[in-house]
């Protein structure tokens, strides 16, 4: 398709440390879209899974109790920042919402870490896998370098220096931290059919099974979520790398951006207000940060 690596191109003609923003807006309004929001999905359900950050969810019941709510804000949150970048007013307010909700956990430091990471390295992996092409390398350092530059505004310090090597970081802290746990299982029952909405509604009937067979075994243990039948995995396995050649050799490339006309989401169909994202604020706990 004509013009099918236009952006890869220009892409290819920025410097990914400088130009970091400008190549991960691409990858998510233009290149990836509705691949980078599943890979953002399942990087947040990642997240949630390790025993100790599910525990602090499960105990304010966010996730579980105002489910769709809670991942709206989630995204609104991040998708502002993304947009927007760090210093426009909009991406700051984003942030500083960002730096009140987590003030109020005592959260260890390689928690912090392993969050950045989930959102570095498991949206790359899908695109490895499903994408229409491979993110190439300068989308690789870019993406490390926005959350990057995330982890130093939020005080996260002692980052992996680049993408492959906090891919090995991620790769040792989640083999030796994602394990069983009845939290993690509470959260992945709620967060499900939010999940399912991303499946076509040809695919419904099929909608637990396929949104399992999205998870890794490792994840799969960890939420007790059961293995489906290999059918259903290598189909959706040949149905996601069918859909992945369909898009490379005969998909247009995308003119309007994501989210060009605003983010809708159904918790706020009319709008909403950054600083009134999340839990609500306490007066201890959400003083004024200036992102």
């Amino acid at each position: 398709m004509r013009g099918r690596y236009a952006n890869l191109t220009r892409i290819r003609s920025l410097d990914p440390e400088r130009d970091h923003l400008a190549i991960y807006q691409t990858m998510l309004r233009l290149e990836f879209p509705w691949d980078m929001k599943l890979g953002l999905n399942l990087a947040f359900n990642r997240s949630f899974s390790v025993p100790e950050i599910a525990r602090v969810h499960v105990g304010t019941g966010e996730l579980t109790e105002r489910t769709q709510q809670r991942i709206d804000d989630t995204g609104l949150l991040m998708y502002e920042m993304v947009l927007h970048g760090f210093e426009h007013p909009r991406g700051r307010a984003a942030l500083r919402r960002v730096n009140q909700i987590h003030r109020r956990h005592d959260i260890d430091a390689d928690d912090h870490r392993y969050v950045l990471g989930c959102l570095v390295v498991v949206p790359t992996r899908w695109l490895d896998r499903y994408g229409w092409r491979r993110p190439c390398c300068h989308e690789r350092r870019a993406t490390h370098a926005f959350y990057r530059e995330l982890g130093r505004r939020m005080g996260v310090t002692d980052l992996p220096a680049s993408y492959a090597e906090f891919a090995s970081w991620f790769d040792r802290y989640d083999a030796a931290r994602l394990r069983p746990n009845d939290d993690a299982a509470t959260i992945e029952r709620a967060t499900r059919a939010l999940m399912r909405t991303r499946l076509p509604r040809l695919l419904a009937p099929l909608g637990d099974a396929l949104v399992s067979a999205m998870y890794d075994a490792p994840l799969r243990r960890a939420t007790r979520v059961t293995e489906p039948a290999r059918p259903v995995r290598l189909g959706l396995h040949l149905a996601l790398r069918g859909r992945a050649r369909l898009l490379r050799w005969c998909g247009r490339p995308r003119r309007t951006p994501l989210f060009a006309d605003g983010i809708r989401t159904r918790t706020y169909p009319h709008g909403y207000d950054i600083g009134r994202l999340g839990p609500r604020p306490t007066p201890t706990a959400d003083r004024a940060d200036p992102g």
